[in-house]
């Protein structure tokens, strides 16, 4: 029997052709459905789940690629999706526990700070006087700040606050521009020029690759123009990656690591639970979309408890 494996995404592109490929190759189906596309009617089906192009059955397996935007009742609707999928049994690769702990950067810093994984100090606060306080008590013992959007990716959205290099930057309006939230990050500056830092993939618990992510800016996304470069993955860095990887339970992760001048050596900055690997494929020898397929139809699938539909679905009973 043919294994169905639903990738949620809420755009077809490079990465779920590269992962419809890989599941070909191991004799799966892999069907793209947008989760805002998803939804629920307990009249439809015994599990009260309506997923496009599975009818009334439910896809063997969910691979999330992507969750889009949209209201925070909208996106509660489509992570509640991922959290029903996986207590009705069907494997969920990462599941919504895990994309909720690392979408939401103020919670991935608890979690890495709990598990005394080293990463640059954090505030997250409403309060816009509290923010601005810590602002001036940063800059006052010759740290600056990166404030961030909560939801942010890509390297969007992104500010410097307090002085660096003899320029002050202000905090900005954070009900205006920051939906009345400032998470603030000590700001690492580069150890050379250009600066970068590195991005390290994790599948199911172990570093399988490493790049380098350099730019003239101090922002090091490939989508803000960094460019990528193989790395070693020395031991260092493979370790630090599976630990921020096993402290928010994810089954793959990009980590991105910076090297700092002072405290620990090197830190994680952040934790992507729907990480993109385009330019990470472009320096890596083997193929990427292939390690996530087999974690999930091996190891992944191999520890998921028996469906609770066996013995539930009505239809199934007689």
């Amino acid at each position: 029997m043919t294994l169905r494996v639903a990738i949620m995404s809420d755009e077809i592109g490079w990465h779920t052709r590269q992962l419809q490929a890989a599941l070909r190759a191991r004799g799966a189906l892999g069907r793209c459905v947008d989760l805002a596309a998803c939804h629920i009617d307990t009249t439809a089906a015994w599990h009260g789940l309506v997923i496009p192009g599975y009818g009334r059955e439910l896809p063997d397996a969910v691979l999330v690629r992507g969750i889009a935007g949209g209201s925070f009742e909208q996106v509660t609707k489509r992570l509640g999706v991922l959290h029903a999928l996986r207590e009705l049994g069907v494997p969920v690769y990462n599941d919504a526990r895990a994309i909720e702990r690392s979408v939401d950067k103020s919670m991935t810093s608890l979690l890495l700070h709990a598990a005394r994984i080293p990463a640059p100090a954090t505030w997250a606060t409403e309060s816009a006087a509290q923010a601005r306080r810590i602002a001036m008590r940063e800059t006052a013992t010759g740290h600056a700040l990166v404030l961030k959007p909560l939801f942010g990716s890509q390297g969007k959205d992104l500010q410097l606050v307090g002085q660096v290099d003899g320029v002050h930057h202000a905090m900005p309006d954070i009900d205006a521009r920051y939906a009345g939230l400032a998470y603030l990050q000590r700001f690492v500056p580069p150890l050379a020029a250009p600066g970068f830092d590195w991005r390290v993939l994790v599948v199911g618990g172990r570093a399988l690759t490493a790049m380098r992510r350099v730019s003239t800016h101090w922002v090091h996304n490939v989508a803000q123009g960094a460019r990528c470069e193989p790395a070693e993955l020395a031991p260092p860095l493979a370790q630090l990656a599976e630990r921020a990887a096993l402290a928010l339970d994810m089954d793959y992760a990009g980590v991105d690591l910076i090297a700092a001048a002072s405290g620990p050596r090197i830190q994680v900055l952040e934790v992507n639970g729907v990480a993109a690997w385009q330019g990470l494929q472009r320096v890596t020898p083997f193929n990427i979309a292939g390690a996530i397929v087999d974690d999930l139809l091996g190891r992944k699938m191999a520890q998921t408890r028996p469906r609770l539909q066996q013995g539930m679905a009505p239809e199934r009973r007689a």
